[in-house]
């Protein structure tokens, strides 16, 4: 595993998501002054949760400026999200796997199907 100050090569856009797990993962032992991941891990929960509030926000700020020929804040803002949540995610114990096996589950089901069950369960 790479040093927390060390440049990554980009993996293939499928192993994206692998390769981001294994580098949070790695993070929660590195040191705070080192690491931004390790920084947020070490400031709590209470500080991811704001970061993926703010991220949101942007996001959707982004998404309503958004015209068909100008997406690149939309995506860069998206991929913040993405990211910040993941971070959310391993601090709590959980990792992206956690949450394409849910999607994979879904596949099985209407979208009114799967919500009207949420209200059951």
């Amino acid at each position: 595993m790479t040093q927390p100050n060390e440049t990554l090569q980009a993996p293939p856009p499928n192993d994206v998501l692998t390769t981001l797990d294994q580098i949070l993962s790695s993070r929660k032992g590195a040191s705070p002054e080192t690491s931004y991941v390790a920084s947020l891990y070490h400031k709590g929960l209470n500080k991811i949760l704001e970061k993926v509030g703010e991220e949101c926000t942007e996001a959707i700020i982004a998404a309503k400026d958004a015209s068909p020929n100008q997406t690149k804040d939309l995506i860069y803002e998206t991929a913040d999200l993405w990211f910040h949540s993941l971070v959310m995610l391993h601090h709590l114990g959980l990792s992206s796997t956690d949450i394409t096996q849910e999607l994979a589950r879904r596949f099985s089901l209407s979208g009114l199907e799967e919500k009207a069950r949420r209200k059951h369960d």
